[in-house]
């Protein structure tokens, strides 16, 4: 059977997509979704990964017809999404689905260690993401370069230096719309079985943000923990975006794209 979304194919997951906003959001869980991926890169496939929150639906509008591409998956990621399919659609997704947690995973259930290159954060944060990738999780980082001097050093030869390296998956980590909108432009150059926009991912891994604990992960208050933490910067997208966001989740209920 196969996941709708992007086509990818796996035996243990009902097809079952939830259009919000006008994006085709996955509803599966994390274990048979990682197992789906995994195949994906022993077969030499190439997916796109993004992990839709209030903010990815809000900001990434301008390229919803670039992320309904057979090669795109886009998975659900907070309680926001939750709320609007249960506004819009009276259902519920299966399991709220985050790189933060996605990632481990994989690493953990992949036979070998698996290739990373990092893309994004500020300099410092993806080497120090990149220690704890191969100091913790055991696998092989080819190649890392911060979102900022090297991203501008690198300009059009950062695809050919990804390539070169070739990993299995590359992390890039430059936040919504700028790390969709790099990895849709540049997905049929890159010769890599998976590409994730992670956000924040490289600096949970560096340490240079922390988690909400276990228990405010598990009643879904991760995004209040992490507004006490940084309310300066985080204020605006957990109020009025909020409106924003259901807004255009109501106006795109009929239709695919809105």
């Amino acid at each position: 059977m196969s996941i709708v979304a992007g086509g990818l194919v796996d035996d243990d997951v009902r097809e079952d997509v939830v259009w919000l906003g006008g994006y085709p959001i996955l509803r599966t869980r994390l274990e048979p979704f990682v197992g789906a991926l995994l195949r994906e890169i022993e077969q030499g496939g190439r997916r796109q990964v993004f992990f839709a929150n209030t903010n990815f639906i809000v900001e990434c509008r301008s390229e919803r017809a670039a992320l309904q591409r057979p090669s795109t998956v886009i998975v659900n990621d907070g309680i926001g999404l939750d709320l609007a399919a249960m506004l819009i659609h009276r259902q519920r997704f299966l399991e709220n689905l985050n790189g933060t947690d996605l990632i481990p995973n994989l690493c953990a259930r992949s036979k070998r260690p698996l290739r990373f290159f990092l893309l994004g954060a500020k300099p410092g944060i993806a080497a120090a993401a990149a220690a704890t990738l191969e100091g913790v999780y055991g696998q092989d980082v080819v190649g890392i370069c911060d979102g900022y001097g090297q991203m501008r050093e690198q300009g059009d030869e950062l695809v050919r230096t990804i390539n070169r390296a070739q990993p299995d998956v590359l992390l890039v980590a430059l936040g919504n719309p700028i790390q969709e909108c790099w990895i849709l432009e540049h997905s049929e150059q890159l010769e890599v079985p998976l590409a994730f926009g992670v956000g924040a991912l490289l600096d949970f891994l560096s340490g240079n943000a922390k988690r909400a604990p276990a228990w405010v992960q598990r009643i879904h208050m991760e995004w209040a923990f992490r507004l006490l933490l940084e309310p300066r910067r985080l204020c605006k997208r957990y109020t009025i975006d909020l409106f924003t966001f259901f807004g255009v989740c109501i106006r795109a209920r009929e239709t695919r794209m809105a």
